[in-house]
Parts: C-alpha cells; structure tokens; sequence
C-alpha cells in the first residue's frame, strides 16, 4: 500500500519536488579541521588510559604508575638539555622530547583544558590558515617554548602538557584578529585581549599557588605562533608592513 501511495503522489507537489531536487544537506555546525581532531585525539587517548589505569580498571596494579613513567619517558627536562647541551651529545630519545611532551599531562583537569582550548583555537586557525599552519604553529611553539624554558631556566621540573602549542595558537588567532580589526579599522590592541586575560589568570593563580615557571614556555610558544602566523597567513606580511608604514 505505501508503495501505491508514492506512486500516486502528484509530480507537480512543491514539496516533493524541493525533496528530490535541492536536497538540504547543509550542516548547522562547521566540521573540525581533520588536523585538529587527530591532535586532539592524541592527547585524549594517553589521557583516557592514564585514567582508567590509576582508577583501577585497565592494566592491573602497574598501571597506577603508567602517568609518572609517561612523563618521565616522554615529558621535556631542561636538565637533559643541559647535559646534552654541556657534552655535545644529541640523543634521538631525548630530542624526540620536544615533539613528544605535548601529548603527555599532569592530570585529568591539566589535559582537559588544553584540549579544549585546542579543539577551539584549532578550529578557528585552521579556518583562517589552513591545517598545514596549524601543524606549524602546534609544533614549532612547542619545540621554542621548550628551548626557551631550557636555555633562560635552570628548574628541574619537567614541561608536560599542551599549552606551550595551544598558546601558539592564541598567538595565531591573535595575529588574524590583528588583522581584521586593522581591516575595519578598529582599536587593534583588542586582538591581544585572550592573551592578557590567560596571562592574568596565571598571576593571580600563582599568588595563591606555586604553579612554578612552566608560564616562560607558554608565553614563548605564544610569541613564536604570532610570529610565525606573519608568514603562514596569505599577505600576511604585506599587511604587517603596510600596517607599520601608516603608524
């Protein structure tokens, strides 16, 4: 019966025609860059098995350590650099610390807000730049937040977690914003808002909490993905310097 129906259905109805011919496959919300999502799920997965280790329910009693022998395999150490440094020894192992350090975090609230801010900025540079900047900006931020953190400090706390490269990433969006309000003519300063709020919140948070140094690798990672985005944006420095010639 349901078949005779749609055979009897008449072929000049409005609505079966816009059924048929114009399809409204449109998506309400703009997919992630694939990019992003692949960053993201790098760091979500360590994290999930970290979790799910120390609360007892995968990998047995070992697993309770699985976090602080990630870090210590993985994690960024300034005192490893020096020694590399002070003996002309360049280990692999120990470089790969600079591309790995990212992916491995202190804790479950730690790795949540740098996944976050990743999935958002993420989304926003790679609109604006496209994913091969986004890999740029991600992991060239986190090799200079790391080298900076070495070479001006001598702490021996490790650097773990995402947020020298998530601050590449404001200093990415931040450029673009730059740029638009330079466009409309708008007060430009204003582009540096989300990074002097987050800067903020670290001050106030270190006055209660010794939250330590790790805040040199953040700005650091923030000034080479504002830089960088100098270059990675189309006409970007065109820009700059037309912008630098009428101040």
């Amino acid at each position: 019966m349901g078949a005779n129906r749609v055979k009897e259905m008449p072929m000049s109805d409005p609505s079966h025609r816009f059924d048929h011919r114009h399809p409204d496959d449109s998506s309400p919300v703009n997919p992630l860059p694939p990019v992003v999502v692949v960053l993201f799920m790098a760091i979500a997965l360590p994290e999930a098995a970290f979790s799910l280790g120390a609360a007892g329910l995968i990998g047995g009693p070992e697993a309770v350590g699985w976090r602080l022998a990630a870090i210590q395999s993985y994690g960024f150490s300034g005192d490893i650099f020096d020694w590399m440094l002070a003996n002309g020894r360049w280990v692999p192992q120990h470089l790969l610390r600079f591309l790995s350090y990212p992916f491995v975090h202190l804790g479950v609230t730690h790795a949540l807000f740098a996944a976050v801010l990743l999935l958002a900025l993420g989304k926003l540079v790679g609109e604006a730049m496209g994913q091969l900047a986004v890999l740029v900006i991600f992991f060239g931020s986190g090799i200079f937040g790391a080298l900076v953190y070495a070479l001006l400090l001598d702490d021996p706390a490790w650097v773990a977690g995402a947020y020298p490269p998530v601050y590449g990433l404001i200093g990415g969006y931040s450029f673009v914003m730059w740029q638009q309000l330079a466009g409309r003519g708008a007060e430009q300063y204003r582009a540096f808002s989300l990074i002097a709020v987050l800067m903020g919140l670290q001050l106030i948070w270190g006055v209660f909490f010794d939250v330590g140094l790790g805040w040199v690798s953040d700005l650091a990672g923030f000034v080479f993905g504002l830089c960088a985005s100098v270059v990675l944006v189309p006409g970007g420095m065109a820009r700059l310097l037309a912008s630098l010639r009428r101040s």
